[in-house]
C-alpha cells in the first residue's frame, strides 16, 4: 500500500500520485514578515519539512518553496509608524524567521523566494489574466473578476452569492463586484512601487504565491501546503487566478495543517498570547519544540502552553534517559550508531536479543504505516514509545544495568537505536546530541533549600549537578532506613524544581524537565 493524503479540495484521502513521478513539487505558504516570528510560524515549516523528509526516503525527488511577502499593507503600516523603510523591516524579520526555522530542523527547503524579487513575473501573470478576460484595469488597480471563473469557490465551498451579499465595496475602490479582489495596487505616495502597464504600484498578496509557485515548480503543483486560515480567501484565489491563466488544474494535493492554540484558545496578536520564536527557544530546546508540533497529527489544533510543553517534554525525556542507558550498559552513544532500519533477515526465537529485534522491526513496519497514512506523525511517535517500553522492560529483565551487555545483547541493541535514529531522523528528532539546559539562580535556590531541609550541608559552590546528587544519596539512605516518606518528599520536591528521577537496578539516574 502506498502513501494516501487527505486532499482540502475533495474532503477524502487519496492515493499519492504525483503529476511527473518521481518529482514532487511542494509550495508551502510562509510568513508575512513586518513582525517577529511567533511559534505560529514555525508549525508550517516544521510539518512540511517532515513531509518532504518523508517522500524523499520514500523515493520521490522532491522541490519544496517557501515563500517571502516582503511587500504588504501591514509592513508599510510599520514602516510608517517607524519611520524607516519596508525594507529594512522585511530583511530584519526575515533574518529573524530563517534563523529561528534552521534552529527547529527545517533544513530541506530548496527556494525562500521573496515577493519583491518575482515582481516581472507578477506583472506578466496579471497581463496573462487581463487578456484571457479574467481580469480588469480601474484607476490604476486590477482586479480579478471572481464572476468570470465558475468554479470559484470550489477549495472552500464558499457561495458567490453570498460572499458578493457580505461584502462592500471600499471608499475609493473601482471593481465591479465586492467579491472581486485586488492583483495589483497602485502605489500610493512614499510606499513601495515598480513601473506596470496600469502605473507605478505594488502586487496583491495572493497573486504573488501563484506567480511564485510557478516560476520555480510549473504551471502544476502536487502538493500545496498552508495554514487552515488561508484556505479562504487566500487559497481560493490562488485557484482561481492560476487555473484562469492557465486553464488547467493548479494543485493536485491541497493540504492544510491545524493552526495553534494557547491552552486551547486561538493565539493571535489582539489576544497578547503570541510567544516569539526567538523567545522560546531561549528556553526551550529546539527537538523539544519540533517534537511538540509533530505530536498532534498535522490537521489537527496544535495546543500550546506550559502545561503542554511539560507534558510533551516528559515524554522526550524518556527516550533521553534510555540514551544515558544505553551508554552506561554498551559503552557506546546512540549517536555515534549509524540511523539505518533493521533489514528483513530470520529472526529465530532463540536469537540473542529475539525480543528486542522484534520490538525493533514492528516498530518500523508500524512508524511507516502510520506515515505512509497522511503522515500520521503523531501515530508514528507513539510507535516509538511503544517500541522504547518494550527495549527498556527487554533491558530490565536481562539485567543489564548491573553488567554491561555482552556481544548476545549488543547487536540488539545497537540496531534498535540505529533503527530509532533512522526514524527519528525522518521526523527531524534524535540527530544530534541535546545538552542539559543549565540551572538557573531560582532553581539552584530551590535545591540548597531541599538540601538543608533534609539535614544535608549546604555547599554554596555546588553546581546543581552536584546538589541533585546529594539529594539522591541522601534519598537513597532514607529508604535503606525505610524512612520512606523522607524519601517521597525528595523525589516531589526534585521534581517541582524539574528533576525527574528514574530508579534502575543500577541505581538513579536524573534529567532536566525542562
Amino acid at each position: 500500500m502506498g502513501i494516501r493524503v487527505y486532499n482540502s479540495l475533495s474532503r477524502r484521502k487519496e492515493d499519492f500520485e504525483p503529476i511527473d513521478p518521481p518529482r514532487v513539487g511542494m509550495y508551502v505558504c510562509g510568513p508575512t514578515v513586518y513582525m517577529d516570528s511567533h511559534i505560529g510560524h514555525g508549525v508550517g515549516p516544521v510539518i512540511f519539512d517532515t513531509v518532504k523528509r518523508y517522500l524523499t526516503f520514500r523515493g520521490y525527488d522532491v522541490t519544496m518553496v517557501v515563500n517571502i511577502t516582503d511587500v504588504d499593507d501591514k509592513l508599510i503600516v510599520r514602516a510608517q509608524v517607524e519611520n524607516t523603510t519596508v525594507e529594512a523591516i522585511a530583511r530584519a524579520v526575515e533574518a529573524d524567521y530563517m534563523e529561528n526555522i534552521a534552529k527547529l530542523g527545517v533544513l530541506n527547503v530548496d527556494h525562500f523566494p521573496r515577493a519583491t524579487e518575482t515582481i516581472p513575473q507578477i506583472i506578466e501573470l496579471v497581463a496573462r489574466l487581463i487578456e484571457r478576460g479574467h481580469a480588469y484595469e480601474a484607476g490604476g488597480d486590477v482586479y480579478f473578476d471572481v464572476a468570470s471563473f465558475p468554479a470559484y469557490g470550489k477549495l472552500s465551498g464558499r457561495n458567490v452569492e453570498e460572499l458578493e451579499a457580505g461584502a462592500r465595496i471600499a471608499p475609493g475602490e473601482q471593481k465591479r463586484s465586492p467579491a472581486d479582489f485586488a492583483l495589483w495596487k497602485a502605489s500610493k505616495p512614499g510606499e513601495p512601487a515598480w513601473d506596470s502597464p496600469w502605473g507605478k504600484g505594488r502586487p496583491g498578496w495572493h497573486i504573488e504565491c501563484s506567480a511564485m509557485s510557478m516560476h520555480y515548480i510549473g504551471e502544476q503543483l502536487d502538493i500545496h501546503g498552508g495554514g487552515l486560515d488561508l484556505i479562504f480567501p487566500h487559497h481560493e484565489n490562488e485557484v482561481a487566478q492560476s487555473e484562469g491563466a492557465t486553464g488547467k488544474p493548479f494543485v493536485r494535493y491541497w493540504m492544510h495543517n491545524g493552526l495553534m492554540q494557547f491552552a486551547g484558545d486561538k493565539m493571535s496578536k489582539s489576544k497578547g498570547n503570541l510567544v516569539t520564536m526567538t523567545e522560546l527557544l531561549a528556553e526551550h530546546s529546539a527537538e523539544l519544540m519540533r517534537f511538540l508540533l509533530l505530536s498532534t497529527h498535522y490537521r489537527r489544533p496544535i495546543d500550546f502552553g506550559p502545561d503542554r510543553i511539560a507534558e510533551v517534554n516528559r515524554g522526550l525525556q524518556t527516550f533521553y534517559r534510555f540514551f544515558e542507558r544505553f551508554e552506561r550498559v554498551t559503552g557506546g552513544t546512540v549517536y555515534e550508531v549509524t540511523p539505518v532500519l533493521i533489514d528483513e533477515r530470520e529472526i529465530p526465537d532463540d536469537a540473542p536479543g529475539a525480543e528486542a529485534l522484534r520490538e525493533t522491526r514492528r516498530m518500523r513496519d508500524d512508524f511507516l504505516r502510520a506515515m505512509d497514512d497522511d503522515f500520521n506523525t503523531a501515530g508514528a511517535v507513539a510507535v516509538l514509545f511503544e517500541a522504547l517500553t518494550t527495549v527498556n522492560r527487554f533491558m530490565d529483565d536481562e539485567g543489564l544495568d548491573e553488567r554491561k551487555a555482552g556481544a548476545e545483547h549488543l547487536e540488539a541493541l545497537e540496531t534498535f537505536a540505529a533503527t530509532l535514529r533512522a526514524l527519528g531522523g525522518l521526523l527531524g528528532v534524535f540527530e544530534k546530541p541535546v545538552g542539559k539546559p543549565g540551572f538557573d539562580e531560582e532553581t539552584l535556590a530551590r535545591l540548597r533549600e531541599i538540601v538543608a531541609d533534609t539535614g544535608g550541608d549546604v555547599d554554596m559552590a555546588a553546581d546543581g549537578g552536584g546538589l541533585v546528587e546529594k539529594l539522591i544519596a541522601r534519598r537513597a539512605a532514607a529508604r535503606a532506613a525505610k524512612d520512606f516518606n523522607t524519601a517521597d518528599d525528595i523525589r516531589q520536591r526534585l521534581s517541582d524544581a524539574g528533576i525527574i528521577l528514574e530508579d534502575r537496578l543500577g541505581g538513579t539516574t536524573w534529567s532536566r524537565a525542562t
